[in-house]
């Protein structure tokens, strides 16, 4: 089923928040939703791998990688599993790499950009809590509306 946020918009404009920090799709799907969980890194992504192996089937994953350039969070393995696991999406706050290999993938992948450097994996970071970006608050148990005109966040399920 295919939400479009800006009906999301005309019919429950004061109930959203709108994420205003530009962001880049990278796999195939294009719009996707559901409830979010996150994670809080720097330059680390042992975090991010544990919650795609653990968060509930349908959920986003919305990663906080204090706008870092100078790794990326994310590559085609990770990716990978959110096929696998049939998660809604992963939104990054970072960078990703492999990006011509996710670019095939039928995943809902969006990141501040790229770079081929892997990250650290140290294992350090906070996951479920609410992260601030883009001008709004991620909180775990909200949800999250994704299409190619941006993203939306409601703190209930609207469709």
């Amino acid at each position: 089923m295919h939400v479009k946020t800006t009906d999301l918009c005309d019919d429950y404009s004061t109930e959203l928040a709108i994420c205003k920090q530009p962001l880049t799709t990278y796999g195939k799907k294009k719009s996707f939703a559901g409830p979010i969980s996150t994670v809080k890194v720097l330059e680390d992504n042992v975090l991010v791998k544990k919650s795609l192996e653990t968060i509930p089937e349908g959920h986003i994953l919305v990663v906080d990688g204090g706008a870092s350039r100078n790794c990326a969070l994310m590559g085609d393995r990770l990716a990978s599993i959110i096929k696998k696991r049939h998660l809604a999406g992963v939104i990054i706050y970072g960078c990703i790499r492999d990006s011509a290999d996710i670019a095939q993938m039928d995943v809902g992948v969006l990141a501040l950009g790229t770079n081929p450097l892997k990250s650290s994996k140290k294992g350090e970071g906070e996951k479920d809590i609410t992260l601030t970006f883009g001008e709004v608050d991620w909180e775990p148990g909200s949800f999250a509306y994704v299409d190619e005109d941006g993203i939306v966040i409601s703190k209930r399920k609207l469709v």
